[in-house]
This record gives structure tokens, sequence and C-alpha cells, in this order.
């Protein structure tokens, strides 16, 4: 059976090597190595013996520097001084075409109001377009006034498309905070899934199990939710939204 039980050794060998060469194989390969990286030192010697330069020696990379944002020293001691800080510090960001837009309010509130960033129509005032609106309301059926509440964003002007991982290893994070920490308010309401990394929460667990957050002054009662542009958009998540607020205003701080 096969055909192949007359064939002579020499034969077989034959055959064998026809079939590679039929395949494409027409080269021969060795079991031993072959340095592929030539050896610096060795290199350099033999260039030296025909009066060739030796090769410099690359220079080390630098250090990477440190991201001033991540730098107590650096950052605002009050919040008075804060607005003329986030409207100037090179730091805080690369530029865009829109404005820097200061923060509103006054430290201890009852209240104070994260969201990512500014509307795209913000010149004057933080959230001063339809979402600021929709806020308003929001504020005004819960009873609160607008004087009890400091209106904050976690970067300094619209950034569409922002890349929130390098967001996060800027140090904006760590603004974020002192900031919190400066307003010092009763209680905090985060308007945007993408902040909550920024301050420690794990992105896989619900906004909901985010309840409190510490800072340099302490502790801070929080709610947390969709940001204000899904809220003016999705009727359920506004209703679902009002009963986690109604829940949480009943409770003790």
């Amino acid at each position: 059976m096969g055909g192949h039980a007359n064939r002579t050794p020499l034969e077989l060998v034959t055959g064998a090597l026809n079939w590679w060469r039929e395949a494409g194989v027409d080269l021969q390969f060795l079991d031993e190595t072959h340095p592929w990286i030539p050896d610096q030192k060795k290199t350099e010697d033999e260039l030296a013996s025909v009066g060739l330069p030796r090769t410099a020696a690359p220079s080390p990379e630098p250090a990477p520097q440190q991201n001033s944002l991540t730098q107590r020293e650096s950052l605002p001691e009050t919040l008075k001084d804060f607005a003329g800080w986030w409207l100037n510090e090179p730091a805080l960001d690369q530029g865009g075409a829109s404005p820097r837009v200061v923060p509103r309010g006054s430290a201890h509130p009852e209240l104070m109001v994260l969201v990512a960033e500014p509307e795209s129509d913000d010149r004057e005032q933080l959230l001063s377009g339809p979402l600021g609106s929709l806020l308003d309301a929001m504020l005004s059926a819960m009873g609160v006034q607008q004087e009890a509440v400091y209106f904050a964003s976690v970067l300094p002007r619209n950034t569409p498309l922002a890349d929130w991982n390098a967001i996060a290893l800027s140090g904006m994070g760590a603004v974020t905070l002192h900031h919190i920490s400066l307003v010092a308010p009763k209680r905090l309401a985060i308007f945007g899934r993408n902040i909550l990394p920024l301050l420690g929460h794990d992105p896989t667990q619900s906004p909901v199990s985010l309840q409190k957050i510490n800072h340099e002054g302490g502790m801070v009662p929080v709610i947390a939710g969709w940001d204000l542009a899904a809220l003016l958009a999705r009727t359920k998540a506004r209703s679902a939204f009002w009963q986690r607020w109604l829940e949480w205003t009943d409770s003790p701080l």
C-alpha cells in the first residue's frame, strides 16, 4: 500500500528534496545560532583599528517633568485666588477655541454643583445655556436658592471630544479635589460620569454607589449621575434623578 515499498533510500531522499523544491523551499537552514545584534565593543574596536572614530554613547533620556498640577504648592490657597488662577494657569490645558469660564458662587454653600465642562456658548458665566436653564429649573423644583449653590466645572473651557484618560493623567483630579476643599460645601452634586474616576471612584461601579468624597478639608456627601445633556434628553433619567434627590436630601448629613 502507498506505492513506496520497493523504493531505495536514495529515491526516497531525492523525492523528498524535490517535493520541498516544488513547495518553494530552496534554502538551507542551520540550527547554529547567529548574532543578529552585533557586539558593541567588538564593533567599536574594529572601527578604531582602521582609524575611524568610535560611536558616541547614547545620551540618557531626560527624566519626565513633574506635572505642576500635582504639586500642592502650585495650587491657590484660597477660593478668592482660585478664579484668577483658573483663568491664567497654563498647565490647566493646551488651549482651545472656547474661552475659559470661571466658577461662580461663594464658599460654604448648601450645595456645590460640579459638571464636566462649560457649555459651548458660555462666555461670561458658567452654565448660561440650555443645560444651565435645565439645572435652574431643577434647583427651583428642589427648593434650592441660587445664592446657596456654587457652580463649578472640571475643565476650564468647553472641550469637544475631551480625552478623559489624558485629563486624569494631567492631574485634574487633584485640582478638582482641591477646588472642593476650598469651596467646602455641605453637599455635592456631580453631573457627568467622566468626572467620577478623577475623584477616585471605580468606573466599573455604579455612580449610585458613590455616596461621599474625601478631600483635603474632610468629607462631603455626594449624589452623582448622568450629565445635564443626558438629563435634558431623557425623561426617565430626570425622573430617576429626582427620586434619588428626594431620598438624598431627606437623609441626614
